[in-house]
């Protein structure tokens, strides 16, 4: 029979009572500051700790604000959501799981901003190879998948990553969240990533410089 988890190895405040009932996650500043989201406690979703989500969003800064946000792996939803909350103009979230595509669109409901969001069930590497954004705005995409697709699925996530970047339009972001088996070195100009560690968590953050505009 195979272990249980003990309470200890259980991520943020997950319990473990069916496994499915509702934990502890909120939105940690913005607009939306401190109202609660649901997450499942499956613990494949593994959502942003609250203090990385926050960390990540002060490096981030004001260019959220007016921002197409683009939740990779979107799990529970909470960095797009954090993104709206913060004055981005949309957010899509793509998730392959159903049941918890349903829990995102229940925080989109929770907050009310059904007309701002798109939410996309399908797989991630599916959708950037077919997917039609339109917005002029700058996007501000996160891609905090499984850890274990940098090992598994190692070219996949290099050429989505790379490819997200090369396609958005000037002035966006990447942010990438990892553990200690990736390493930022493997992207094209690695030196161009601000990489922060949070323990077990790496993050690195590239933004896309706006085109000069044309001397007269």
């Amino acid at each position: 029979m195979p272990r249980r988890p003990q309470r200890s190895e259980l991520t943020g405040n997950a319990r473990r009572t069916g496994g499915v009932d509702p934990v502890g996650l909120r939105i940690v500043g913005g607009q939306f500051r401190g109202r609660k989201l649901r997450y499942g406690g499956n613990l494949r979703v593994r959502p942003m700790k609250d203090r990385v989500r926050e960390a990540v969003f002060n490096l981030i800064g004001p260019t959220v604000r007016g921002s197409h946000a683009v939740d990779l792996f979107a799990g529970t939803g909470a960095l797009g959501l954090e993104a709206l909350s913060r004055g981005a103009a949309h957010a899509t979230f793509i998730e392959q799981h159903f049941p918890t595509a349903a829990i995102i669109r229940q925080n989109i409901a929770t907050l009310g901003v059904e007309d701002c969001c798109d939410v996309v069930t399908g797989s991630v590497f599916h959708w950037a190879g077919r997917h039609h954004l339109t917005a002029e705005a700058p996007w501000v995409v996160f891609s905090s998948p499984p850890y274990d697709f940098y090992v598994d699925r190692t070219e996949a996530m290099l050429s989505l990553i790379t490819g997200l970047f090369q396609e958005a339009p000037p002035g966006s972001i990447v942010v990438v969240e990892s553990d200690d088996r990736f390493g930022f070195d493997s992207l094209p100009e690695a030196d161009s990533w601000k990489v922060r560690g949070y323990p077990p968590a790496f993050v690195g953050i590239r933004n896309k410089e706006k085109e000069p505009r044309p001397t007269e």
